[in-house]
Protein backbone atom coordinates (compact mmCIF):
# COMPACT_ATOMS: atom_id res chain seq x y z
CA UNK A 1 0.00 0.00 0.00
CA UNK A 2 1.43 3.41 -0.95
CA UNK A 3 1.67 6.21 1.60
CA UNK A 4 -0.36 8.47 -0.68
CA UNK A 5 -2.60 7.49 -3.59
CA UNK A 6 -4.92 9.67 -5.63
CA UNK A 7 -7.32 8.71 -8.41
CA UNK A 8 -8.51 11.51 -10.71
CA UNK A 9 -8.61 13.94 -7.79
CA UNK A 10 -10.29 17.16 -8.93
CA UNK A 11 -11.15 20.49 -7.33
CA UNK A 12 -13.07 23.26 -9.03
CA UNK A 13 -14.07 26.73 -7.88
CA UNK A 14 -16.95 27.76 -10.08
CA UNK A 15 -15.66 27.45 -13.63
CA UNK A 16 -12.00 27.48 -12.53
CA UNK A 17 -10.27 24.09 -12.28
CA UNK A 18 -7.57 24.24 -9.58
CA UNK A 19 -6.70 20.51 -9.59
CA UNK A 20 -7.53 18.53 -12.70
CA UNK A 21 -7.78 14.71 -12.49
CA UNK A 22 -4.68 14.26 -10.35
CA UNK A 23 -3.55 10.62 -10.21
CA UNK A 24 -0.31 9.68 -8.45
CA UNK A 25 1.27 7.38 -5.88
CA UNK A 26 3.88 8.16 -3.23
CA UNK A 27 5.77 5.31 -1.59
CA UNK A 28 6.49 5.11 2.13
CA UNK A 29 9.91 6.47 3.08
CA UNK A 30 10.44 8.81 0.14
CA UNK A 31 10.45 12.55 -0.52
CA UNK A 32 7.95 13.41 -3.22
CA UNK A 33 8.25 16.86 -4.74
CA UNK A 34 5.26 18.53 -6.39
CA UNK A 35 6.80 21.17 -8.61
CA UNK A 36 5.25 24.02 -10.51
CA UNK A 37 4.88 27.79 -10.78
CA UNK A 38 2.52 29.91 -8.68
CA UNK A 39 -1.08 29.08 -9.56
CA UNK A 40 -0.25 25.54 -10.69
CA UNK A 41 -2.57 24.01 -8.07
CA UNK A 42 0.06 22.75 -5.62
CA UNK A 43 -1.44 24.31 -2.49
CA UNK A 44 -4.97 23.17 -3.39
CA UNK A 45 -3.72 19.62 -3.97
CA UNK A 46 -2.04 19.64 -0.57
CA UNK A 47 -5.14 20.95 1.19
CA UNK A 48 -7.13 18.15 -0.40
CA UNK A 49 -4.64 15.50 0.72
CA UNK A 50 -4.59 16.79 4.31
CA UNK A 51 -8.37 16.68 4.60
CA UNK A 52 -8.70 20.46 4.96
CA UNK A 53 -10.69 20.77 1.76
CA UNK A 54 -13.11 18.33 0.11
CA UNK A 55 -12.57 17.41 -3.55
CA UNK A 56 -15.15 18.09 -6.24
CA UNK A 57 -14.59 14.58 -7.57
CA UNK A 58 -12.07 11.75 -7.45
CA UNK A 59 -10.61 9.90 -4.47
CA UNK A 60 -7.43 9.87 -2.39
CA UNK A 61 -5.95 7.94 0.54
CA UNK A 62 -3.14 8.97 2.88
CA UNK A 63 -1.59 6.28 5.11
CA UNK A 64 -4.63 4.17 4.22
CA UNK A 65 -7.16 6.80 5.34
CA UNK A 66 -9.78 8.16 2.97
CA UNK A 67 -9.30 11.95 2.83
CA UNK A 68 -13.07 12.59 2.90
CA UNK A 69 -14.67 9.83 4.99
CA UNK A 70 -11.76 9.62 7.46
CA UNK A 71 -10.53 13.20 7.49
CA UNK A 72 -10.47 13.60 11.28
CA UNK A 73 -8.48 10.46 12.20
CA UNK A 74 -6.21 11.21 9.23
CA UNK A 75 -5.12 14.50 10.81
CA UNK A 76 -3.65 12.58 13.75
CA UNK A 77 -1.39 10.64 11.36
CA UNK A 78 0.01 13.54 9.36
CA UNK A 79 1.95 16.76 9.86
CA UNK A 80 1.15 19.81 7.76
CA UNK A 81 3.18 22.98 7.39
CA UNK A 82 1.36 25.53 5.25
CA UNK A 83 2.95 28.48 3.48
CA UNK A 84 1.87 30.71 6.37
CA UNK A 85 2.35 28.35 9.27
CA UNK A 86 0.59 29.60 12.42
CA UNK A 87 3.50 30.55 14.66
CA UNK A 88 2.71 32.91 17.51
CA UNK A 89 5.21 35.80 17.45
CA UNK A 90 4.63 36.73 21.09
CA UNK A 91 5.44 33.20 22.28
CA UNK A 92 8.98 31.86 22.59
CA UNK A 93 10.34 29.05 20.45
CA UNK A 94 9.74 26.52 23.23
CA UNK A 95 6.27 27.90 24.04
CA UNK A 96 5.22 27.54 20.39
CA UNK A 97 6.26 23.88 20.34
CA UNK A 98 4.47 23.26 23.66
CA UNK A 99 1.33 24.88 22.26
CA UNK A 100 1.29 22.48 19.29
CA UNK A 101 1.96 19.59 21.66
CA UNK A 102 -1.27 20.59 23.44
CA UNK A 103 -3.14 20.87 20.13
CA UNK A 104 -2.08 17.36 19.11
CA UNK A 105 -2.66 15.91 22.58
CA UNK A 106 0.91 14.82 23.18
CA UNK A 107 1.26 13.42 26.71
CA UNK A 108 3.25 15.30 29.35
CA UNK A 109 5.87 12.58 29.80
CA UNK A 110 6.65 12.04 26.11
CA UNK A 111 6.49 15.72 25.13
CA UNK A 112 9.53 16.63 27.28
CA UNK A 113 11.76 14.21 25.37
CA UNK A 114 10.29 15.17 22.00
CA UNK A 115 10.68 18.92 22.58
CA UNK A 116 14.33 18.54 23.56
CA UNK A 117 14.95 16.31 20.56
CA UNK A 118 13.27 18.70 18.12
CA UNK A 119 15.12 21.70 19.55
CA UNK A 120 18.41 19.87 19.01
CA UNK A 121 17.30 18.47 15.65
CA UNK A 122 16.67 21.92 14.15
CA UNK A 123 19.54 23.65 16.00
CA UNK A 124 16.90 25.64 17.86
CA UNK A 125 18.12 24.92 21.40
CA UNK A 126 20.14 28.17 21.72
CA UNK A 127 17.00 30.12 20.74
CA UNK A 128 14.44 28.32 22.93
CA UNK A 129 13.66 31.47 24.95
CA UNK A 130 13.59 33.81 21.96
CA UNK A 131 10.24 35.13 20.75
CA UNK A 132 9.20 33.61 17.44
CA UNK A 133 8.61 37.09 16.02
CA UNK A 134 12.31 37.87 16.48
CA UNK A 135 13.56 34.89 14.48
CA UNK A 136 15.00 35.04 10.96
CA UNK A 137 12.99 33.59 8.09
CA UNK A 138 15.04 30.39 8.06
CA UNK A 139 14.70 29.90 11.82
CA UNK A 140 10.94 30.45 11.62
CA UNK A 141 10.73 27.67 9.01
CA UNK A 142 12.70 25.32 11.28
CA UNK A 143 10.40 26.17 14.19
CA UNK A 144 7.35 25.55 12.00
CA UNK A 145 8.77 22.17 11.06
CA UNK A 146 9.40 21.31 14.72
CA UNK A 147 5.78 22.18 15.56
CA UNK A 148 4.53 20.00 12.69
CA UNK A 149 6.64 17.08 13.95
CA UNK A 150 5.77 17.21 17.67
CA UNK A 151 3.20 14.39 17.38
CA UNK A 152 5.53 12.18 15.28
CA UNK A 153 3.50 12.02 12.04
CA UNK A 154 3.95 9.21 9.54
CA UNK A 155 3.42 11.49 6.55
CA UNK A 156 4.61 15.10 6.49
CA UNK A 157 3.16 17.71 4.11
CA UNK A 158 5.20 20.86 3.46
CA UNK A 159 3.77 23.60 1.26
CA UNK A 160 6.64 25.58 -0.29
CA UNK A 161 8.58 25.52 3.01
CA UNK A 162 11.61 27.42 1.70
CA UNK A 163 9.77 30.12 -0.23
CA UNK A 164 11.51 33.45 0.44
CA UNK A 165 14.23 31.84 2.57
CA UNK A 166 17.92 32.59 1.93
CA UNK A 167 20.02 29.94 0.10
CA UNK A 168 21.97 28.85 3.20
CA UNK A 169 18.76 28.30 5.20
CA UNK A 170 17.26 26.42 2.25
CA UNK A 171 20.25 24.08 2.22
CA UNK A 172 20.04 23.51 5.99
CA UNK A 173 16.29 22.87 5.79
CA UNK A 174 16.79 20.16 3.16
CA UNK A 175 19.47 18.52 5.29
CA UNK A 176 16.87 18.23 8.05
CA UNK A 177 14.34 16.72 5.62
CA UNK A 178 16.81 14.03 4.56
CA UNK A 179 17.46 13.24 8.23
CA UNK A 180 13.71 12.77 8.68
CA UNK A 181 13.69 10.47 5.67
CA UNK A 182 16.22 8.20 7.41
CA UNK A 183 13.84 7.99 10.36
CA UNK A 184 11.03 6.65 8.15
CA UNK A 185 8.95 9.80 7.68
CA UNK A 186 7.32 10.08 4.27
CA UNK A 187 7.55 13.65 2.97
CA UNK A 188 5.32 15.36 0.41
CA UNK A 189 6.73 18.79 -0.41
CA UNK A 190 5.64 21.41 -2.90
CA UNK A 191 8.11 23.88 -4.33
CA UNK A 192 8.56 26.40 -7.10
CA UNK A 193 12.33 25.80 -7.01
CA UNK A 194 13.30 23.27 -9.65
CA UNK A 195 16.76 22.79 -8.12
CA UNK A 196 15.10 21.56 -4.91
CA UNK A 197 13.17 18.98 -6.88
CA UNK A 198 16.48 17.38 -7.85
CA UNK A 199 16.83 16.36 -4.17
CA UNK A 200 13.54 14.43 -4.15
CA UNK A 201 13.10 10.69 -4.64
CA UNK A 202 10.25 11.35 -7.08
CA UNK A 203 8.83 14.51 -8.63
CA UNK A 204 5.60 15.56 -10.24
CA UNK A 205 5.59 18.49 -12.66
CA UNK A 206 2.32 20.40 -12.30
CA UNK A 207 0.90 23.19 -14.43
CA UNK A 208 -2.59 24.70 -14.46
CA UNK A 209 -3.90 21.92 -12.23
CA UNK A 210 -2.62 19.06 -14.37
CA UNK A 211 0.23 16.65 -13.72
CA UNK A 212 2.48 16.81 -16.78
CA UNK A 213 5.02 14.19 -15.68
CA UNK A 214 5.68 12.08 -12.58
CA UNK A 215 8.73 9.91 -11.90
CA UNK A 216 12.23 9.94 -10.41
CA UNK A 217 14.12 13.14 -11.38
CA UNK A 218 16.47 11.32 -13.77
CA UNK A 219 13.57 9.51 -15.40
CA UNK A 220 11.68 12.79 -15.89
CA UNK A 221 14.78 14.28 -17.51
CA UNK A 222 14.86 11.26 -19.79
CA UNK A 223 11.48 12.27 -21.21
CA UNK A 224 13.22 15.17 -22.94
CA UNK A 225 14.47 14.11 -26.37
CA UNK A 226 15.82 17.50 -27.38
CA UNK A 227 19.32 18.75 -26.54
CA UNK A 228 20.43 21.78 -24.52
CA UNK A 229 22.87 24.46 -25.66
CA UNK A 230 24.13 26.81 -22.91
CA UNK A 231 26.13 30.02 -22.71
CA UNK A 232 26.66 32.73 -20.10
CA UNK A 233 26.39 36.46 -20.55
CA UNK A 234 25.84 39.49 -18.29
CA UNK A 235 23.12 40.56 -20.74
CA UNK A 236 21.29 37.24 -20.44
CA UNK A 237 17.80 38.76 -20.20
CA UNK A 238 18.20 40.92 -23.32
CA UNK A 239 19.89 38.16 -25.31
CA UNK A 240 17.21 35.61 -24.35
CA UNK A 241 14.47 38.00 -25.50
CA UNK A 242 16.17 38.40 -28.88
CA UNK A 243 16.69 34.66 -29.32
CA UNK A 244 13.04 33.96 -28.54
CA UNK A 245 12.08 36.28 -31.40
CA UNK A 246 14.66 35.06 -33.90
CA UNK A 247 15.08 31.32 -33.21
CA UNK A 248 11.43 30.36 -33.49
CA UNK A 249 12.20 26.63 -33.85
CA UNK A 250 13.73 26.52 -30.35
CA UNK A 251 12.71 27.08 -26.73
CA UNK A 252 14.81 29.57 -24.76
CA UNK A 253 15.18 29.43 -20.96
CA UNK A 254 16.80 32.02 -18.67
CA UNK A 255 18.61 30.97 -15.47
CA UNK A 256 20.45 33.92 -13.93
CA UNK A 257 23.34 34.72 -16.28
CA UNK A 258 22.87 31.43 -18.14
CA UNK A 259 20.81 31.05 -21.29
CA UNK A 260 19.59 27.59 -22.28
CA UNK A 261 18.34 26.90 -25.78
CA UNK A 262 16.41 23.68 -26.40
CA UNK A 263 17.02 22.27 -29.86
CA UNK A 264 17.18 19.08 -31.91
CA UNK A 265 20.38 20.21 -33.68
CA UNK A 266 22.95 21.62 -31.19
CA UNK A 267 25.62 22.37 -33.79
CA UNK A 268 23.37 24.36 -36.08
CA UNK A 269 21.68 26.15 -33.18
CA UNK A 270 25.03 27.15 -31.62
CA UNK A 271 26.00 28.79 -34.91
CA UNK A 272 22.62 30.55 -35.13
CA UNK A 273 23.02 31.82 -31.55
CA UNK A 274 26.46 33.30 -32.36
CA UNK A 275 25.26 34.93 -35.58
CA UNK A 276 22.09 36.34 -34.03
CA UNK A 277 23.91 37.78 -31.00
CA UNK A 278 26.60 39.37 -33.18
CA UNK A 279 23.97 40.88 -35.46
CA UNK A 280 22.41 42.58 -32.43
CA UNK A 281 25.70 43.79 -30.99
CA UNK A 282 26.22 41.14 -28.29
CA UNK A 283 29.50 39.26 -27.91
CA UNK A 284 29.03 35.91 -26.16
CA UNK A 285 31.31 32.96 -25.37
CA UNK A 286 31.08 29.83 -27.47
CA UNK A 287 27.78 27.99 -26.71
CA UNK A 288 28.19 24.39 -25.57
CA UNK A 289 25.93 21.40 -24.99
CA UNK A 290 24.94 20.48 -21.40
CA UNK A 291 22.82 17.84 -19.70
CA UNK A 292 19.21 18.97 -19.19
CA UNK A 293 18.02 19.98 -15.72
CA UNK A 294 14.46 19.64 -14.45
CA UNK A 295 14.07 23.34 -15.23
CA UNK A 296 14.92 22.62 -18.87
CA UNK A 297 12.40 19.79 -18.98
CA UNK A 298 9.69 21.99 -17.45
CA UNK A 299 10.37 24.89 -19.83
CA UNK A 300 10.35 22.49 -22.78
CA UNK A 301 7.09 20.79 -21.72
CA UNK A 302 5.36 24.13 -21.18
CA UNK A 303 6.62 25.36 -24.53
CA UNK A 304 5.12 22.31 -26.24
CA UNK A 305 1.83 22.73 -24.39
CA UNK A 306 1.64 26.38 -25.48
CA UNK A 307 2.40 25.44 -29.08
CA UNK A 308 -0.19 22.65 -29.05
CA UNK A 309 -2.86 25.03 -27.73
CA UNK A 310 -2.25 27.64 -30.45
CA UNK A 311 -4.69 27.56 -33.39
CA UNK A 312 -3.28 26.40 -36.70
Amino acid sequence: MPAIRTERLTKTFGTAVAVDSLSLEVRYGEIFGLVGPDGAGKTTAMRLLTGIMAPTSGEAWVDGFDIVRQAEPLKERIGYMSQRFGLYPDLTVEENIRFYADVYGVGTKERIERIERLLAFGNLAPFRKRFAGDLSGGMKQKLGLACALIHTPKVLFLDEPTNGVDPVSRRDFWKILHQLLKEGVTIFVSTAYLDEAERCSSVGLMHKGRLLACDAPEAVKGLMRERIVEFRTPAARDVAAILRQQLIHTTVGLFGDRVHVVTEDPGRTAAEIRDTCQAHGFEIPEPYEVEPSLEDVFVSVLGKKSADSCPA
